[in-house]
C-alpha cells in the first residue's frame, strides 16, 4: 500500500481534469452510440444521487462501515469511466462494489449474504447467484486495473478537527459534507484533503440555524469570501515573511483563523473554489431530483436487455 496520498496509484491513475474525464465519457458513448440513442438517462448527477441510495439501503442491512461505502462509490466511478453503464446491471455492479470495497476496508462479510440481502432489495431486477458476484468482481478488478487502494478524506478531517477548534455539529457536518461528494465528480478530479478542507470550510460557514436553509446563499458567500481573501493574502506575501502570530490568531474568528491557514500553506485554494462551487451546483441539482424517473430509466435498460436475466 501507498504510504500517503502523493505516491500512490490513485493520484498517479484515477485523478483526472475535467476536460480529461469529459472527453472518456465522450468516447465511452460515441463506441455506443445506438445504446446511448435507445435508452436515454438522466443526468449523471441524478444517476449518482440514485446509486448512492441504492448503495446505503444495501449497506444498512448489512450494517456496514462508511468508509467502505464511500471506497465502494468510488470504485463505481472508476468502473463506470471505463465501461459504458447500459452494458452493465448496475444493481449487480453495486452489489459487487460493496463486497469488495469490505474487503479492501478490511471489514468483509460472507458473499452469501450479499447475495441475500441484494435479491430481496431488487428482485425483479437481480436474479442473483454467488457466482455472478465472483464473476462481477473479476471484471471490477480488471477495468481498476488491480489498483483498489483508496484515500479517503475522512483520516484528514479526523486529524485536522482539533487544530481547527470543531465542534461536534461542525465535525457531523463536514462528515455530511464529504459524503455527499461522492454524488458527484470530485473524487475524480481532486485529492482528498482538498475535499476534507473544503467540508471544514463549509461546516463552519453552514453552521445549524434556527431557520432551515435561511441564510444557505449568504453562508456560501462567505466560504467564496473566505477563499478569495486566503488567495489574495497568500499574493501578497510573496517576496516577504508575513505570518500571523500566534497571539494574533487566538483573536480571530474560526473563519478568519482558516483563512490565514490558507494562505500560509500550499494548499491548492483555486480547487478548494472549485469544489465549493460543484457542491453548490450538486446542492441545487438535488432539488430537482426525480427518483422515479431514475429509477425508471434505469429499471428500462436492464429489463429491455436481458441484464436482469443473466
Amino acid at each position: 500500500m501507498a504510504a500517503n496520498y502523493w505516491e500512490s496509484t490513485q493520484r498517479r491513475f484515477w485523478q483526472f481534469s475535467k476536460d480529461e474525464l469529459a472527453q472518456m465519457r465522450e468516447e465511452l458513448e460515441k463506441s455506443d452510440q445506438n445504446l446511448v440513442q435507445s435508452f436515454p438517462l438522466p443526468r449523471r448527477t441524478h444517476l449518482n444521487i440514485y446509486f448512492n441510495q441504492q448503495i446505503s439501503r444495501l449497506s444498512k442491512r448489512l450494517t456496514i462501515k462508511q468508509q467502505a461505502v464511500a471506497t465502494a462509490q468510488l470504485y463505481i466511478k472508476r468502473f463506470y469511466s471505463k465501461v459504458e453503464i447500459r452494458r452493465t446491471n448496475p444493481y449487480l455492479v453495486l452489489t459487487t462494489a460493496l463486497y469488495l470495497a469490505c474487503k479492501m476496508e478490511e471489514c468483509p462479510q460472507h458473499i452469501r449474504m450479499f447475495v441475500t440481502e441484494a435479491r430481496s432489495l431488487w428482485p425483479d431486477l437481480l436474479h442473483l447467484e454467488v457466482s455472478r458476484i465472483g464473476e462481477c468482481e473479476f471484471f471490477l478488478i480488471s477495468e481498476m486495473n488491480s489498483q483498489l487502494i483508496v484515500h479517503q478524506p475522512y483520516r484528514t478531517l479526523t486529524t485536522l478537527q482539533s487544530d481547527f477548534l470543531l465542534t461536534q455539529d461542525e465535525i457531523n457536518l463536514a462528515l455530511s459534507v464529504i459524503n455527499d461528494h461522492y454524488m458527484t465528480d470530485l473524487p475524480l478530479l481532486y485529492p482528498p484533503h482538498i475535499i476534507a478542507l473544503t467540508a471544514i470550510l463549509l461546516s463552519e460557514v453552514l453552521r445549524p440555524n434556527s431557520v432551515p436553509g435561511g441564510n444557505t446563499a449568504a453562508n456560501m458567500a462567505t466560504a467564496a469570501a473566505t477563499l478569495t481573501q486566503a488567495q489574495q493574502s497568500r499574493s501578497g506575501a510573496n517576496g516577504g515573511n508575513q505570518n500571523t502570530s500566534t497571539a494574533d490568531k487566538e483573536k480571530m474568528g474560526k473563519v478568519q483563523r482558516f483563512a490565514v491557514f490558507l494562505a500560509e500553506s500550499n494548499v491548492d485554494i483555486e480547487g478548494m473554489i472549485d469544489c465549493t462551487q460543484e457542491l453548490i451546483s450538486f446542492y441545487g441539482c438535488h432539488e430537482e431530483y426525480n427518483d422515479k424517473m431514475t429509477r425508471e430509466a434505469i429499471n428500462r435498460f436492464v429489463k429491455a436487455r436481458g441484464l436482469d436475466k443473466h
